[in-house]
């Protein structure tokens, strides 16, 4: 993993290999060629992390219809996201990364220098950052940043 950096837009966001609820191994470069949405969240089943990840699987429907796949990423383990998603039924990949080498990869900042942030970067299929929102607070609103920016790549992608 390479070292952190501050990233922009346009840059091309740095690819990772890490373990879905499952174990299974699940690399960015598996989503090349469509839109990805990755959060990065602080932790399963809190009041805040709950209410942003239902809010992806009410629109996961959504995102999907627009060619695009959701990722979360936390520090959690495997089973820990294994619990969280079948406790909420949310139909997208969550991955593992106990270390926090793709938080720090991406430059996910922590809140009050101890509270993971909590960082939406939306890609698109070249894996180049379009869109960026962190906001530890208004979980919700990720979803709809993240839905905005994809539709407007579907338009200029098809215009």
């Amino acid at each position: 993993m390479p070292a952190s950096k501050t990233l922009t837009l346009g840059d091309t966001a740095p690819d990772f290999t890490l373990p879905t609820a499952d174990g299974q191994p699940v690399s960015l470069a598996d989503y090349r060629g469509r839109p990805v949405v990755v959060y990065f969240y602080p932790k399963d089943d809190t009041p805040g992390c709950t209410a942003e990840a239902c809010a992806f699987r009410d629109h996961y429907q959504d995102f999907t219809q627009a060619g695009a796949e959701v990722i979360g990423i936390s520090s959690d383990d495997p089973a820990s996201h294994a619990r969280f998603a079948n406790k909420h039924r949310l139909p997208f990949v969550l991955l593992s990364d106990p270390g926090g080498a793709v938080r720090k990869a991406y430059g996910v900042p922590a809140t009050l220098g101890l509270l993971p942030g909590r960082v939406t970067f939306v890609l698109d299929g070249e894996a180049a950052i379009r869109h960026m929102f962190s906001s530890q607070l208004r979980a919700r609103q990720h979803v709809a940043e993240a839905m905005r920016v994809i539709r407007s790549l579907g338009q200029t992608a098809s215009g």
